[in-house]
């Protein structure tokens, strides 16, 4: 490691450790981060999996633990659905903003209150500065089991909300699902009055033998705030895990999805879509590692690009060689509404095995003048016209979110930042 870099990454845990008290790590797994620290640089262009992502904007910046409150979650709670609700602002729980009652064999609360779940429960990966980061500093998170054979009886809405100025958010959620069990948690993230904020964010997920876990993962921070967020799941045999991920805001938002199929006749559902404008970067980071035979897994991920927003999109599908029979698709589709907009999409297939189905795509272009054109001359202008064939792109996106008063949740948002009726 060169002499810039150290002082880099020195100065920058310097800054953070200045509001640090207590995290939810053990001392012993928080001191071997801070001493993995040192050893570790921050991505730059030549480190291949961050090639079309700078993050000298988050390294070079002096970041600080601020526990603030805000008065509400009104704005951001999914209208008229009925769940359970708990709050995180700036990484730390609001007991009074929150609210979810016990199920039987249900395991809802803060990780920095229950002894029954703690972090590492799944291996997450700690040769990445972000990740150590978040073992060296994390302040709470969500902590859910669902027991074996238990089904949720009612979302689980986890709202996470930055507010301040140069504030980092180091979160780390653990969930586990059991044999047999089944549930819908919504992980969103918002700011409210935050300025140049950073999410750094970990979700260990467990997903059983025959369990059923869908996660609606909504990204709406303001236009100034920076987002690292990583999800490491495992899946028994019989399992269905999906995954809908909107991001619809945030200067830098980078997401990491490794999912291990670890089991038999699992299902996998990753989709994905990401509207930008100005001069926003989005990175979509994506590896599904099939090691066993007789599994599925789907992979939709669309985005609009406008003005001179940038976006990447890397999937990456192992199957191993002892994975036979596996059904792998992949796909990733943009448009860009700009010609200053840009995409990198690199969606890659490595195959081990030769009895698989497995396939991969990727568009990249600008709307049909001519669609454009037909929907002029039935009576709509050109405006609306745009309009209704990016509803149309995105849409199928949109759909695969399960629940209505999400998918309106997502749609307001959608109109109010760009305008779009979906």
């Amino acid at each position: 490691m060169n002499a810039m870099t150290e002082s880099a990454v020195k100065r920058f845990t310097e800054s953070i450790e200045t509001g640090f008290e207590k995290g939810i790590m053990d001392e012993a797994s928080r001191q071997n981060a801070i001493s993995k620290l040192a050893e570790l640089e921050f991505p730059t262009t030549r480190v291949e999996a961050w090639k079309y992502t700078r993050v000298a904007k988050i390294s070079k910046k002096d970041f600080s633990i601020q526990q603030l409150s805000i008065n509400d979650t009104l704005p951001f709670k999914v209208n008229s659905l009925e769940s359970h609700v708990i709050v995180f602002v700036n990484g730390f729980y609001q007991k009074e903003l929150s609210s979810f009652s016990a199920e039987d064999g249900i395991v809802i609360s803060p990780l920095s209150q229950t002894e029954e779940i703690k972090p590492n429960s799944v291996e997450t990966t700690t040769d990445e500065v972000f990740s150590t980061l978040n073992t060296a500093y994390a302040t709470d998170g969500i902590a859910v089991k669902i027991a074996a054979g238990k089904t949720l009886s009612k979302p689980l809405e986890v709202i996470n909300i930055q507010t301040g100025e140069s504030v980092i958010s180091n979160t780390r959620n653990v969930i586990i699902a059991e044999g047999s069990s089944s549930a819908h948690i919504i992980l969103g993230y918002y700011s409210k009055d935050a300025h140049q904020c950073f999410s750094n964010v970990i979700s260990e997920i467990t997903v059983g033998a025959n369990a059923q876990l869908t996660i609606d993962k909504i990204q709406y921070e303001n236009n100034e705030n920076y987002t690292v967020a990583s999800e490491q799941v495992k899946q028994d045999k019989d399992s269905t895990f999906s995954i809908n991920t909107i991001t619809l805001d945030g200067e830098l938002v980078r997401n990491n999805l490794n999912i291990e199929v670890l089991g038999h006749n699992c299902e996998t559902n990753l989709n994905g879509a990401y509207l930008t404008k100005g001069k926003q970067h989005i990175d979509n980071h994506t590896v599904v590692d099939h090691q066993v035979a007789h599994c599925e897994s789907n992979e939709l991920y669309k985005g609009v690009m406008d003005d001179d927003s940038t976006a990447v999109f890397n999937g990456k599908v192992f199957v191993r060689k002892d994975a036979q029979k596996i059904n792998a698709f992949q796909s990733n589709g943009n448009v860009l509404l700009s010609g200053n907009a840009t995409v990198n999409s690199k969606p890659e297939l490595e195959i081990y095995a030769d009895d698989v189905k497995c396939s991969h795509g990727s568009t990249t272009g600008q709307l049909d003048e001519e669609a454009v054109f037909y929907l002029r001359a039935r009576g709509l202008s050109d405006k609306n016209a745009r309009k209704l064939l990016v509803s149309a792109f995105i849409g199928d996106v949109l759909d695969k979110i399960c629940t209505d008063e999400v998918r309106a949740h997502v749609d307001k948002m959608l109109l109010d930042r760009f305008g779009w009726e979906f």
